[in-house]
């Protein structure tokens, strides 16, 4: 049986159509991450020129987008030539040809821009891992997502007398400078577990990027501080609505060991859930067992697994 033709093209930034059909195809695919339309929008009009940064979508012959995909090079990384193409296909529309179509649109675009290394997120399910593999993509590292029933959940109670020189604070009272939270944030990225390093070195680029992402809720994202130096945060995306997703957890080098992420989380989860929230998520890397063992401990649950998958690009130096 022959599949019915999708057309690859460009999301049209213009469309609020185009944005709100990709939520739709990245909740049916993706349920346990955190996306809205202005979210969309936002990773669109945010994106780094040297990213060479698009977001395509697959629509069948009647107009209706059934897939879509992140495709650009890993302008933050050291490591030259690195790049990614994150795709997701409705479920309800799978074998239609689409994906395949994203993926080559995909690998043209990046072996225009240079690219040498293509990595991709694939759900660790056995038909997503075979679609990779036939397309020349090997696996390497696993990352878990947890959920966490905010409603019902048994949190841990936040200590009533905090350690000595520690307070906590939302993100919000950095709002006139934000900077000290930057710096955490760069420290924590360069140690986090990943196949493509990572560097935080422009305060501009992270204001535009991560600060001013409306999805971050700065009030519910949590600061702990030690005699008034920021040592661990705990940020905070929400859809607005209900669900509520843990961004990045991290401490600083010098204040690491002393629970003070565990205190950040706990008390960002409890700041979400007097807000309305009744669905928290997170995601961590397979081998980042400090972390994972925090989630466990506040209720978290594995709900899936995605493996990263690694391709070399035809015609790249080797």
């Amino acid at each position: 049986m022959s599949l019915r033709p999708v057309r690859v093209r460009d999301l049209r930034p213009d469309d609020p159509a185009d944005a709100e059909a990709v939520v739709r195809v990245r909740r049916a695919a993706l349920p346990f991450m955190v996306t809205t339309a202005e979210g969309v929008a936002f990773e669109l009009g945010s994106a780094r020129p040297g990213a060479r940064h698009r977001l395509l979508v697959a629509e069948t012959a009647d107009g209706r987008i059934v897939a879509t995909a992140q495709v650009g090079l890993a302008h933050d990384s050291p490591e030259p030539g690195q790049s990614y193409v994150n795709a997701c296909v409705d479920p309800a529309h799978r074998s239609l040809g689409a994906g395949t179509a994203l993926l080559r649109a995909a690998e043209e675009h990046l072996a225009s821009c240079g690219a040498v290394n293509v990595y991709a997120w694939v759900l660790d399910e056995p038909a997503p891992r075979a679609f990779a593999e036939r397309h020349g993509y090997r696996s390497s590292r696993s990352a878990h997502f947890l959920r966490l029933d905010l409603a019902a959940a048994a949190l841990p109670p936040l200590p009533r007398d905090l350690p000595d020189g520690v307070e906590l604070r939302p993100a919000s009272a950095f709002a006139g400078d934000p900077r000290p939270l930057f710096e955490a944030d760069a420290e924590a990225t360069a140690d986090e577990p990943g196949d493509v390093p990572a560097e935080l070195d422009d305060y501009q680029e992270w204001l535009d990027g991560v600060w001013h992402d409306p999805a971050l809720d700065h009030g519910l994202t949590s600061v702990a501080l030690v005699d008034g130096v920021v040592a661990a945060f705990s940020a905070a995306r929400t859809d607005g609505r209900t669900r509520y997703s843990s961004a990045m957890t991290g401490t600083r080098r010098a204040f690491r060991g002393r629970g003070l992420a565990k205190l950040a989380k706990t008390d960002s989860l409890h700041r979400a859930r007097a807000a309305g929230y009744t669905d928290a998520f997170t995601g961590n890397d397979a081998g980042n067992g400090p972390m994972l063992a925090i989630n466990a401990g506040l209720g978290y649950e594995i709900c899936a697994t995605e493996t990263r998958f690694t391709k070399r690009l035809r015609g790249a130096a080797r």
